[in-house]
């Protein structure tokens, strides 16, 4: 047998929204989606939306279902329904019942889960149909009947109910049946005593008869905390003390997940088993340590309840207790016995529960009762770890003052200390600097100055610099190649974050700009940041510095600075090489096109494999760089710029064809025909025999200073 349940949607989605639909097949509840419905859920809406404006008739001309009856709706939605296409049930992962006995809130429930009427439905009013093949008068019987059940809501907010075979034609469709909840099951949840007494010791009565699914009568007392009518219960048949619902439970364990004590004491006494699981293997004991009722823990350890049970997912009532901070319970597990070195199914203690959970109270306990200050989970993280982690400070402490370990890395090989940075703890960083060891950071190939760096924490990363952290430690291979430029500085991760703040305290704490393969010269000059390149070049940054993965003639960092002609400048200022520029193999001959490197090189015929490769090791050309698209019309300023860094040069062939392509940059080429001024080479040549930073040094006028440096200088400064 087959049902299917239509959730109602609200009336403004339902000509948007598929319906949700649960099917029960055989006793498995299964979510999907359908539009079965759709054409009711329309003509309804519609139907919904004319009668909304009842008070002004002129309205009802807008909708053609505005004269219609329920009945006349009914049938339309029914006939448009039989000629859409029925959609196949996209079926999605069994959905379990909700347990019974752990409602969210008992204050507000009239019915306990599964609590449902013996007594028949009521006779169904027969709906008359003018199609050709009409549904049948009766419901199908329920037992026998292979289809789906759908329900949903008319839009004047009738329920209904519809029949369907396999095939999706319709067999019976009518208003929805009221249940009526059975007199037993009324009488106990209303509370009347005389009521059940009555109907217990009515002859016939059969109190092993469940409702649906599986709930005695005995569980709706112990849901209800009735335990007059509970005692009265098992008096009249005690055989019933044990019985599980559909989800295992006993009614013990409805009593524990419902707090109702004098329920507990009744069962207890009379003979329930205090250790009967539900299919999650949770005790009752295990139920009461998880709602924290220290009065229901004690009467179940007086009667014997096992203290050590597992649940599904290996947690014991400790943990339980543990994990909500409530010391009574766990002083009252432990004395009977409770290990507190049992761990769940991810290896995890009680210790290390609490001190993930930041449970400070419980953490003591069980530090006094001797429990493993260093336990690790499975993935290697240890309570210490986890609390730095989770930010809590007075764990940290604690577990500090115990002597917790604070050099075990985790599973990703981090130290608390790393992951303290990483969340920019500061006092636990504080606390745990003098706990953890530098040569074991070093063995971690990660400082936790990259973690603070990364992450833009400045203050974090001051206090680690003072603490004497080296700025110029470098991720280990493996952690470097998870990143695809390879990065492995710490002022590295500043530069291209663009923290300019960052970048100048790590160079003032001696950070080195020249270790990284990619320089950070080169990413800050991507960025277009003049203020973290100056920053760089002053603290001896390297302008000529080239990419051994992608070698150029030239200092690879003009590449992402020959359109900034400002930031170009500044590096030809502090030492860039001009003179490179200007060297080409080809000279005044043709040069070849230029090739783009494919990226497959398998793809290439043998010969031009080799060929590719030799270009590759020569390193690209100034000449061939400048000559990319979005790069070419800056040619003639860039080439100008160059010319006042080098003395006699010769143009090649290609960058002469970008200046002939541009009538005004004609000068340019005039500017490079020699001789070039006496006193721009006397200049060159003092810049080489000085050095650019012995400039000022040097006993000259301003103005011949200025000169020197490219500066604009007039003949009366000199």
């Amino acid at each position: 047998m087959r049902l299917l349940l239509i959730l109602k949607l609200p009336k403004m989605q339902r000509n948007a929204t598929s319906p949700i639909v649960i099917s029960c097949q055989n006793g498995s509840f299964k979510l999907a989606t359908t539009r079965t419905v759709e054409p009711l859920c329309s003509v309804m809406a519609a139907a919904s939306i004319s009668r909304s404006a009842a008070p002004d008739a002129a309205l009802e001309d807008y909708s053609i279902y505005s004269n219609l009856s329920d009945d006349q709706l009914l049938q339309l939605a029914i006939e448009r329904s039989l000629t859409e296409t029925h959609c196949s049930l996209t079926e999605t992962t069994p959905q379990p019942s909700e347990s019974p006995s752990r409602p969210n809130s008992l204050a507000q429930t009239t019915h306990p889960p599964g609590c449902s009427s013996h007594n028949p439905p009521d006779a169904q009013t027969a709906a008359h149909y003018s199609s050709p093949n009409p549904p049948e008068a009766k419901p199908p019987d329920l037992k026998t009947f292979d289809g789906t059940v759908s329900r949903f809501m008319t839009g004047s907010g009738k329920r209904m109910v519809a029949y369907r075979r396999a095939d999706g034609s319709l067999v019976h469709i009518a208003t929805e049946p009221e249940e009526e909840e059975e007199p037993l099951f009324k009488a106990i949840r209303e509370g009347d005593v005389g009521r059940v007494k009555e109907l217990v010791m009515r002859p016939g009565t059969n109190l092993m008869l469940p409702s649906k699914p599986g709930w005695l009568a005995v569980h709706q007392a112990a849901w209800f905390g009735e335990d007059t009518c509970l005692r009265m219960l098992l008096s009249a048949q005690p055989g019933m003390i044990n019985k599980r619902t559909v989800c295992g439970e006993t009614p013990l364990l409805v009593a524990t997940g419902t707090d109702h004590l004098g329920c507990v004491q009744v069962l207890l006494e009379n003979g329930a088993k205090p250790d009967i699981t539900n299919y999650d293997k949770e005790t009752p004991l295990y139920r009461a340590s998880e709602r924290s009722n220290a009065a229901i823990v004690a009467e179940l350890l007086n009667h014997g309840a096992e203290v050590n049970t597992r649940c599904s997912q290996g947690w014991t009532a400790l943990q339980e207790a543990v994990l909500r901070n409530n010391v009574e319970i766990c002083e009252m597990l432990l004395k009977a016995g409770a290990k507190h070195n049992l761990c769940n199914m991810y290896g995890i203690s009680p210790l290390f529960t609490a001190a993930q959970s930041g449970q400070l109270a419980t953490l003591r306990l069980l530090i006094k009762h001797g429990a493993d200050i260093n336990t690790q989970a499975d993935d290697g993280a240890t309570a210490l770890y986890e609390s730095a982690k989770n930010g809590h400070e007075e764990v940290v402490e604690l577990l500090l003052s115990q002597k917790a370990d604070a050099n075990k890395p985790g599973r990703t090989g981090l130290l608390p200390l790393h992951i303290a940075a990483k969340r920019s703890s500061d006092i636990i960083v504080s606390m745990l600097i003098p706990a953890t060891s530098k040569t074991r950071v070093r063995r971690t190939g990660i400082s936790p100055l990259h973690l603070a760096a990364e992450r833009n924490h400045d203050d974090m990363l001051e206090m680690l610099i003072e603490a004497g952290f080296d700025v110029n430690a470098q991720l280990s291979e493996d952690r470097s190649r998870l990143y695809a430029d390879r990065r492995s500085t710490i002022l590295y991760f500043s530069v291209i974050n663009n923290n300019i703040d960052a970048v100048r305290l790590l160079l003032a704490a001696g950070a080195d700009p020249n270790l990284d393969v990619f320089r950070p010269l080169m990413v800050a000059a991507r960025h277009g940041c003049l203020q973290t390149i100056t920053l760089l070049v002053e603290h001896g940054a390297n302008i000529n510095a080239a990419v051994p993965t992608h070698p150029t003639t030239f200092p690879a960092v003009y590449m992402f600075s020959m359109k900034y002609l400002p930031m170009f400048k500044f590096l030809l200022d502090h030492g860039g090489d001009a003179r490179s520029c200007f060297d080409c193999m080809y000279g005044n001959q043709p040069h070849p096109p230029i090739k783009t490197i494919p990226s497959d090189r398998s793809e290439l015929p043998e010969t031009d494999q080799v060929a590719l490769e030799t270009e590759l090791r020569r390193g690209v050309q100034f000449c061939e760089m400048i000559s990319v698209s979005n790069i070419s019309r800056w040619a003639g300023p860039i080439i100008d710029v160059l010319l006042d860094y080098v003395g006699h040069v010769t143009l090649c062939s290609r960058l002469m064809e970008h200046l002939d392509s541009y009538s005004e940059w004609s000068t340019i080429k005039e500017k490079a025909a020699p001789p070039r001024p006496l006193m721009h080479l006397c200049r060159l040549q003092i810049l080489q025999l000085v050095g650019h930073r012995q400039l000022k040094r040097l006993p000259l006028p301003g103005g011949l200073i200025r000169f020197l440096q490219h500066l604009e200088m007039s003949l009366d400064d000199c």
